[in-house]
């Protein structure tokens, strides 16, 4: 869950890659429910950039989150194709490729029944896995959708006695948004939307229970003065037929310096009951652009 997710969306859609058009770097730390015990944490680092062909784009993203005793690290590689869509429009069909480590240091837990056949050995699994995505973008709209692990895989053995079974499910990204000067270009309105969904399409083993995230939509609208600063407000909501939630209210900022460095920061205030328990969740953001076509990012991209 990344709340700048306009500077990482390759770790959810490989189709990025290359579509900035020069080299560019983003590294993202994220803080989730501060001063809760255990709550998770998570870091990312993407990188992609266009080949000497344009037409192709080549990326490398890092994931990794902890939560609690348990955590995941992904490191993929992706590769995307551009095709011109009319006189504006690009469409990516971007493909990657990588590894995914499952770990659950359960030794650390104190466990109320040691005998628990669920904890009884710590978790450490590698995975390859390969993953998939769209993106339609132009100057002022883009639209996404990403499936970064095509493959399901099962983390934990049934032993034959016992449903002692862990599978991850398969996750969709889509995402969708256009920018709109006001008045001239010193002022644009952005809105956007991302759509997270897990389990789509996945079957279950016969012993299995079907437990994963629920649906969560995220909506945004920011601001852009001056072709430096970044201003939004978004909101995060669970979506669900019979049990729809609030999750939380964020406000983020990013600031671009005319070098091709970005900085930015987030803080979300939860609307759940956790915001008993825990003083909000935070993001802090660093990037940088690399344009080898001039001499300094003077028209930096709204996405």
């Amino acid at each position: 869950m990344f709340t700048n997710y306009f500077f990482n969306s390759l770790i959810f859609n490989p189709a990025v890659a290359g579509t900035n058009n020069h080299l560019t770097a983003h590294l993202i730390h994220r803080s989730q429910w501060l001063g809760l015990e255990g709550a998770p944490t998570t870091q990312s680092l993407s990188v992609h950039s266009p080949m000497k062909n344009e037409r192709v784009g080549v990326g490398l993203s890092l994931v990794n989150d902890k939560i609690g005793a348990s955590g995941t690290f992904d490191l993929n590689a992706a590769y995307a194709y551009h095709f011109s869509v009319g006189k504006k429009m690009k469409l990516s069909i971007g493909l990657q490729a990588g590894l995914t480590n499952w770990r659950g240091t359960w030794s650390k837990l104190l466990l109320e029944d040691r005998t628990d056949d669920v904890f009884s050995e710590n978790l450490n699994v590698w995975k390859p896995n390969f993953g998939t995505g769209l993106f339609l973008h132009g100057e002022r709209f883009f639209a996404g959708l990403g499936c970064p692990r095509l493959l399901e895989h099962d983390l934990r053995a049934n032993d034959g006695n016992a449903s002692v079974n862990a599978q991850n499910y398969r996750h969709y990204y889509s995402i969708i948004g256009a920018a709109f000067p006001l008045g001239s270009e010193l002022v644009v309105f952005r809105p956007s939307a991302l759509l997270k969904t897990t389990g789509l399409f996945s079957k279950m083993k016969d012993n299995q229970q079907a437990l994963g995230a629920p649906t969560a939509l995220d909506v945004n609208a920011s601001f852009f003065f001056h072709k430096m600063l970044w201003v939004g407000l978004a909101y995060r909501t669970a979506l669900e037929l019979s049990n729809s939630s609030n999750d939380s209210a964020d406000l983020w900022t990013a600031l671009y310096f005319r070098n091709g460095l970005r900085l930015g920061a987030s803080y979300d205030l939860p609307l759940s009951k956790l915001n008993k328990v825990n003083n909000g969740s935070f993001e802090l953001m660093a990037g940088y652009e690399f344009d080898i076509k001039v001499k300094r990012v003077t028209s930096p991209r709204y996405f």
